[in-house]
């Protein structure tokens, strides 16, 4: 089977995958796309030099091996996407391939997160606008909505939502996904020692989170426009 989980930065995602590494059944890609975004748009994010000389920056070819066998002999394949890195011509014939799902995070606390590692955050960054496009477009392919969970369930009651996850993509549950060793993994993408300092530190999901961060008025302004997205996917998001 081939996993592929779309979400925004700052959710959860890199958490998820190290969950489902620890199963021992899955290979993991930690988001195959990222290399060729950065090399056709030119962002200069952080190690971008590091991030396109360690991994393939060839859409076409990146797209092939997300559809390709499974690495490693495993029987499943989970991969971490992030839809912003689908720009308009990058393949995307590999989904058909896959069982689509779709992380999402309330927009303040994305802002939030996102704004302490990046200045001044856009729309585009954060990826809600490209994330409900293409939870569209796979509704219309299968004719009912895909896998939507999201992250503030999984942190409230993770024994609970990551069994409802496995059931609905008819997985059987371990408790091996429930925690992790500290530390980089060797799946990590060459961005980690940027982004992943949190997780690296983590052995486990962390526990509920509190109240709604309060924004500064333009971080406000940006989880405003973002609301209505995250509100289309979350009215079907997976219950435990």
């Amino acid at each position: 089977m081939i996993i592929a989980m779309w979400s925004g930065p700052r959710n959860l995602s890199t958490a998820l995958m190290y969950a489902f590494a620890a199963r021992g059944d899955c290979a993991v890609w930690d988001e195959p796309f990222y290399a060729a975004f950065l090399a056709a748009t030119g962002r200069p994010d952080p190690l971008r030099d590091a991030v396109i000389a360690r991994h393939d920056a060839d859409p076409a070819r990146v797209a092939r091996a997300c559809a390709g066998p499974v690495p490693d002999g495993k029987p499943h394949h989970y991969q971490k996407h992030m839809p912003l890195h689908m720009l308009p011509d990058f393949p995307l014939d590999f989904m058909t391939r896959a069982t689509n799902v779709f992380l999402i995070r309330h927009p303040a606390r994305v802002v939030a997160s996102y704004a302490q590692k990046r200045e001044n955050p856009t729309a585009s960054d954060i990826g809600f606008v490209q994330q409900a496009r293409m939870f569209e477009a796979e509704s219309r392919r299968l004719g009912h909505p895909p896998l939507v969970i999201d992250s503030a369930d999984i942190r409230a009651d993770p024994r609970g939502m990551l069994p409802a996850l496995c059931a609905a993509l008819g997985l059987p549950f371990t408790d091996r996904m429930l925690s992790w060793p500290a530390g980089p993994k060797p799946f990590d993408g060459a961005w980690a020692p940027h982004w992943y300092g949190a997780i690296h530190r983590s052995t486990g999901f962390d526990g509920p989170e509190g109240p709604l961060p309060d924004l500064a008025p333009p971080f406000a302004a940006l989880a405003a426009e973002a609301m209505p997205h995250y509100e289309r996917l979350a009215a079907h998001r997976l219950r435990a």
